[in-house]
């Protein structure tokens, strides 16, 4: 009899057990859920943090107010020009990053500005893995870098955003090395003036992705040094590989908003 009541006991301890919360890699898991901290590399008051390289201008300069803070947001405004003449222009983060997320919410607004060229209308991007603002030369139009690629469509067909461009640079895609300039990722196209969210997920110099609206649109590895561009004095050879660098957004005369710019370092 005695072995009969303590049963229930012995059950109650068992179940007990089975109770637990999950494993030690489940636990830490959730942990790492809940630890994770984006850094806001736009604060929504000023461009701390930033620095601006314009073509034909030194560094630091801030060209006919091109990049400024306006209702909390960063935008690119051409209202001070009376044309455009071949100012592109980046404004560069403080750190380089080589392991991370990137999240960025943009928009398109208004008409491009005067002089703009033809490729350029509704058109904007990230350069990351980008070289510094300091060793770009006065007239160098782009950084050696890579781009994300923003596209708005003109109302006429498709024309996808979340593109690749790839200014001093070749990727991999398909184990098939890529040296065209520009391709073309599988998004919506997005006609009008909405917010559109574009996230970045960076592992060094091996797997890139892009996301569109939660969306992954495409995907490539092993950035490289290479292509057409390169700028004279550029100290690394063609065909090295490049783990880590600045993240820019750009002005090339159309503008834009951003809203949001905010990063996950995966590194740590």
């Amino acid at each position: 009899m005695k072995k009969i009541r303590l049963l229930p006991i012995l059950l109650v301890i068992i179940c007990s057990c089975n109770q637990n919360p999950g494993s030690k890699e489940e636990t830490q898991s959730k942990k790492t859920v809940h630890t994770q901290e984006w850094i806001q590399l736009f604060n929504g008051k000023d461009l701390e943090g930033w620095t601006i390289k314009m073509a034909k201008h030194p560094l630091g300069e801030n060209f006919n107010n091109t990049f400024r803070v306006e209702n909390g947001m960063m935008v690119i405004r051409y209202d001070q020009y009376e044309a455009f003449d071949g100012e592109y222009g980046h404004i560069f983060y403080k750190n380089p990053y080589s392991h991370y997320k990137l999240r960025v919410e943009y928009r398109i607004v208004g008409e491009q500005v005067t002089g703009g060229a033809g490729w350029a209308l509704k058109n904007n991007g990230i350069m990351f893995h980008a070289q510094s603002p300091e060793s770009m030369l006065l007239d160098q139009e782009f950084p050696v870098s890579i781009e994300a690629q923003f596209l708005g469509g003109l109302g006429d067909g498709e024309r996808p955003t979340g593109n690749l461009c790839t200014p001093g640079t070749n990727v991999v895609m398909d184990g098939e090395l890529i040296t065209r300039h520009c391709t073309s990722s599988s998004s919506d196209t997005y006609d009008g003036e909405e917010w559109v969210l574009f996230e970045l997920v960076v592992y060094g110099d091996s797997i890139i992705h892009h996301l569109v609206n939660g969306d992954t649109v495409m995907t490539y590895e092993k950035p490289q040094v290479g292509g057409g561009s390169i700028p004279e004095g550029y100290p690394q050879a063609e065909g090295t590989p490049i783990t880590s660098g600045y993240i820019a957004l750009q002005a090339e005369s159309h503008p834009f908003d951003f809203r949001k710019v905010e990063l996950l370092d995966l590194s740590r």
